[in-house]
């Protein structure tokens, strides 16, 4: 492998609370060394006035891959993830088949050596076919390089089940990552439940839906000692009843897709169903309250919330059309303008959000840090670059975001993954 010296970047490694220009370099697919002293390097690369850091960790992107390969591919949403700054993502099973069999691990796994962009984590299902009946076969799943377990954008709503599988979380080391709603009290719901839904007449999915959710898995976390954590939070309630959790030292972590912080649910009366997200755009007091949860570390997890959907199936009337959005080459973007240059959270908080915190969720010790010895995958991005979206420029399969033509500030510049150059200008 080259031997590359990054130089005079801003280097902000929050595992060791490093923040200071320097130089970082790396040897054989690790890091070598951080500091100042000349080093022999095969590549070169100028980092002045960029951030040098710890590659970025998704906890949530759906590849689509097998069965929908119309809204993605493996090999598109790794080559999505890097453009976006991403070294690893973890993989949602929210396609068809399931992914909760060994052959359907390995699958993916093999898939994604074979493109060659980013390190793939797979989550597998917590039940099998994700129905919430029947536990899935857990520890062939992990023989298999299960990561973690999910049932993706479906709840797991058996509390009996949801039970068992954090009781097995701490047998095999793995999280339990859930999308805690109550089925019952959002059906057939499409937009936050509030004045914008009654006005417009649509049917709503109430914010007890998560809140309810989220306290009966802590409770059973609680009660088990299991691993939790909490995908894509969004309401004031779910961001209080983690905060209480977290101060009574039960063992959960809770995670906000960048999605979410593009505006409150004011921007459905537009019925454009890019806006159409699960959880759903919330009113602007359920945001804030978020951003406090990001700003007090009760929200451990930025996530990109990656749901790619093809062009056909967005162009249903608002009820039919699926919930996503493409956001894995545009979470860095939402998290610098919206976060960061709003004055809510500055880089180093951010990075600890958007790698440290998943590295330690997914037990990856070797990521999420610039310590010697770490694998080298590193993000190295622009923190004050502006730039507009462009979905004929997305490396996504689908383009499903009404960021198109939003001016952004952040971007990524050069994305090493195992020592390997993957992204340069």
């Amino acid at each position: 492998m080259a031997r590359i010296w990054i130089q005079n970047g801003r280097v902000i490694d929050p595992s060791r609370e490093l923040d200071r220009v320097t130089n970082v370099f790396i040897d054989d697919g690790r890091i070598a060394d951080i500091g100042d002293a000349p080093q022999e390097a095969d590549q070169i690369i100028d980092a002045t006035n960029q951030i040098v850091c710890p590659g970025f960790i998704d906890l949530y992107t759906e590849l689509r891959e097998p069965g929908s390969e119309e809204d993605e591919t493996i090999e598109s949403a790794t080559a999505a993830a890097v453009a976006g700054g991403f070294t690893s993502i973890a993989s949602i099973p929210s396609a068809d088949p399931p992914t909760d069999t060994q052959a359907s691990v390995e699958f993916i796994s093999h898939q994604a050596k074979r493109a060659d962009n980013c390190h793939v984590f797979v989550l597998a299902c917590v039940s099998k076919g994700r129905a919430g009946e029947e536990l899935s076969e857990m520890g062939s799943l992990v023989e298999a390089g299960a990561a973690g377990f999910t049932d993706a954008n479906r709840p797991i709503f058996n509390a009996e089940l949801m039970r068992r599988a954090l009781e097995y979380s701490r047998m095999f080391h793995r999280p339990i990552l859930n999308l805690p709603q109550v089925p019952e009290l959002n059906q057939d719901g499409v937009v936050h439940d509030g004045l914008v839904s009654t006005i417009l007449g649509l049917p709503g999915m109430p914010p007890a839906a998560e809140d309810v959710m989220t306290g009966r898995d802590i409770r059973l976390a609680e009660a088990t000692g299991g691993t939790l954590h909490l995908m894509k939070i969004s309401t004031s309630g779910s961001v209080e009843i983690v905060r209480q959790a977290k101060a009574r030292g039960i063992k959960v972590s809770a995670g906000l897709s960048a999605a979410n912080l593009i505006g409150t649910d004011e921007t459905i009366r537009s019925f454009d169903t890019n806006f159409k997200l699960n959880p759903p755009l919330r009113s602007q007091d359920h945001l804030d309250a978020c951003i406090a949860g990001l700003t007090d570390g009760t929200i451990d997890v930025i996530c990109s919330g990656h749901a790619p959907r093809a062009t056909e199936k967005k162009m249903l009337v608002l009820n039919a059309a699926p919930f996503g959005i493409v956001n894995l080459e545009t979470t860095l973007g939402l998290v610098g303008t919206k976060l960061v240059h709003a004055g809510h959270l500055d880089w180093s908080a951010a990075i600890y959000k958007m790698s440290v915190a998943p590295a330690q969720i997914l037990g990856l010790e070797q990521k999420g840090s610039l310590s010697a010895g770490s694998d080298a995958d590193i993000t190295v991005f622009n923190p004050d670059q502006p730039w507009t979206v462009s979905t004929k420029e997305l490396h996504s399969k689908s383009s499903n975001t009404p960021l198109d033509g939003w001016t952004l500030h952040g971007r990524a510049t050069h994305v090493i993954v195992g020592g390997q150059l993957k992204k340069q200008p």
